[in-house]
């Protein structure tokens, strides 16, 4: 078996309130820009759209990123806005059948 290069399937959703369409598409490029330049990993796909809640308009961006500093792209991510329904799994230990 070929050992993963890049072991944690990182993936959450982050809501940044106060911004409109285009402050969304603003802030995507930006995650992905400082994500590339930053991080080491691969399969990085990052995706907005605008929408709102009780507590007002936002933008609202998922992320899923392979890495092995998990922790470090959840931090950059949380310095933009709130971040939930994160997800850290670990690719490795499930190639070999265990619970990621």
């Amino acid at each position: 078996m070929e050992p993963i290069e890049f072991r944690y399937d990182t993936q959450l959703l982050l809501d940044k309130y106060g911004i409109d369409d285009d402050e969304t598409d603003d802030l995507v490029d930006e995650i992905r820009d400082h994500i590339l330049d930053t991080f080491k990993g691969d399969c990085l796909v990052v995706a907005g759209d605008t929408g709102s809640d009780e507590f007002g308009d936002k933008g609202i961006v998922k992320l899923h990123f392979h890495t092995n500093e998990p922790w470090l792209v959840l931090e950059y991510v949380r310095s933009l806005g709130e971040i939930y329904d994160i997800v850290v799994e670990d690719m490795d230990r499930q190639s070999r059948g265990l619970k990621g």
